[in-house]
């Protein structure tokens, strides 16, 4: 049967409907997601640029549906109850949104339990909203897929934890390839026998074997689940790390390991009231320190990063067509809240044209973060005036935007706050400043400095106001108004035109153009 001839719920996957109707479109319909996980039950609505999702709303509850399974093998009784009541729970909120139909998927303790059927016909019942319990190859497939949203053409090994699985898949130039399954989720991992020494055997023997099915795979290890967020956490309390996203986090084999000492010799408690992690949670981690050391160990990458997105955000990858997912997420997300905030939509792109000149000699990676720059440069207007470097500042750094890696945040971040300040000094980021080389702080310094002088050139639609021409080895800038824009040129543009000259070392020229 060709896929037009399935049944409509059938084409569109999980779904049952089409998300990307049009594949020209910046924006995605808002739709919501349920995770039923073996741990944690969470309803996400997604929003905002079709190419980079934003969470509208953000909702986990930790039910504990797969404790115990491994003895019992049965779903935990109250874990049901609270799963259930969640589940009642986010079916109002959605009818409330005006998002309904929920997709919801499940995962290991689901699949596994000999009660996962009866389960899903109380929630069918309850609430109307079918469950799709889906395999452990699959749940490696979606993760990675996940994992490809927020990293477009990435290379390397998912391993996405759960509380009752590990997957692993296999991502090289955009594709998902070779992806296992295993039972070594930390619920699992509690029920067996032999104390931490029985339990690290069996680690060692299971992931072994994981790897003579996977091979080598000793590029980068990304890291999808809640406790390996934990850790992280706590990896970046260990190390002082001043900026506190864990999507696209760092951390070293070298790093890890000191970070597993460190927890063994601090307080349970005081550390995860430290880091903002919850009890349930802690209680898994030791499980997981003992997987991820293990897995570590026997692939060897070379770098390991933290991705927040995952089975989720891979079910909306799925659907994406391939010219939508060839877009940049950053470059999208900054379009969109350009469209959705600016006061004068379209005149990033104008103001990125004006202030190209000034960078020409950057690499493609820069460029990129210059345009998002301009496309985000007057977003935060509506704030008071006092406060919007930081808020800009605040957008850059902690927004939900793919594609960034935490030093390219702060990049951004800086440039933006030069938009509205000539002065970074006395600000509470600081620390944050120490992610970046001193020639990313100047560029990023000039960049805000061009916007803000840019800024003040607000075009008549199709009339150019000028040109900024910029001659490194003279030290010389040159200005070069169009009529259009001499009278635009005033003393508060002319101060800032002087400031980002000063910031370049140079010389000004002006030259106001007749015709």
């Amino acid at each position: 049967m060709t896929d037009t001839q399935q049944p409509a719920s059938q084409q569109w996957g999980l779904f049952g409907r089409p998300l990307f109707n049009d594949a020209s479109s910046r924006a995605l319909a808002r739709v919501g997601v349920v995770d039923v996980g073996s741990n944690s039950v969470r309803l996400v609505v997604f929003d905002g640029a079709a190419r980079s999702p934003a969470y509208f709303y953000n909702e986990k509850i930790m039910c504990g549906l797969g404790a115990g399974l491994g003895q019992t093998g049965h779903l935990n009784p109250e874990g049901r109850e609270r799963a259930l009541a969640a589940m009642i729970r986010f079916k109002a909120l959605a009818d409330g949104m005006g998002i309904s139909p929920l997709t919801a998927v499940a995962t290991a303790a689901m699949r596994e339990a000999s009660d996962g059927e009866a389960f899903r016909s109380d929630v069918l019942r309850a609430t109307g909203i079918p469950i799709h319990v889906i395999d452990g190859e699959e749940e490696a497939r979606l993760s990675a897929q996940g994992v490809l949203l927020g990293w477009p053409g990435s290379y390397g090994l998912v391993c996405d934890i759960g509380g009752s699985s590990m997957e692993l898949a296999e991502i090289n130039g955009g594709e998902v390839g070779k992806r296992v399954t295993s039972a070594l989720g930390p619920l699992k991992l509690r029920d067996i026998k032999g104390g931490r020494k029985g339990r690290k055997a069996h680690i060692k023997e299971v992931v072994e074997g994981l790897a003579d099915r996977m091979g080598p795979q000793n590029n980068r290890l990304f890291l999808v689940g809640g406790s390996w967020r934990a850790i992280a956490r706590i990896d970046m309390e260990r190390r002082g790390y001043p900026l506190h996203v864990l999507h696209e986090y760092r951390m070293t084999a070298k790093g890890i390991s000191a970070t597993i000492d460190y927890i063994r010799a601090n307080d349970p408690d005081e550390l995860r009231a430290r880091c903002g992690v919850s009890s349930t949670r802690m209680a898994l981690v030791p499980y997981a320190m003992d997987v991820l050391k293990q897995v570590i160990k026997t692939f060897k990458p070379h770098d390991i990063a933290v991705s927040s997105y995952g089975i989720r955000e891979g079910m909306l990858y799925e659907q994406m067509p391939q010219n939508l997912r060839d877009r940049d997420p950053l470059i999208e997300a900054s379009y969109f809240a350009e469209a959705k905030d600016a006061r004068i939509p379209g005149f990033g792109r104008h103001l990125f044209d004006f202030v190209l000149p000034l960078f020409k000699s950057l690499p493609q990676d820069r460029l990129r973060l210059v345009k998002a720059a301009c496309l985000l440069h007057d977003v935060s207007w509506r704030a008071h005036p006092d406060y919007r470097a930081e808020t800009c500042f605040d957008n850059a750094t902690r927004a939900n935007l793919g594609g960034l890696k935490h030093s390219e945040r702060v990049f951004m971040g800086l440039a933006l706050l030069h938009r509205y300040s000539n002065s970074r000094d006395g600000t509470r980021f600081q620390d944050l400043y120490t992610l970046l080389t001193d020639r990313d702080i100047h560029l990023a310094e000039v960049l805000g400095k061009a916007l803000r002088f840019g800024a003040m050139l607000w075009p008549e639609k199709g009339v150019p106001m000028g040109e900024i021409r910029w001659f490194p080895k003279k030290k010389q800038l040159e200005l070069r108004l169009s009529p259009a824009g001499i009278p635009l040129f005033g003393e508060v543009a002319e101060a800032r035109f002087r400031s980002l000259a000063s910031s370049l070392g140079a010389e000004t020229r002006v030259i106001h153009l007749r015709h």
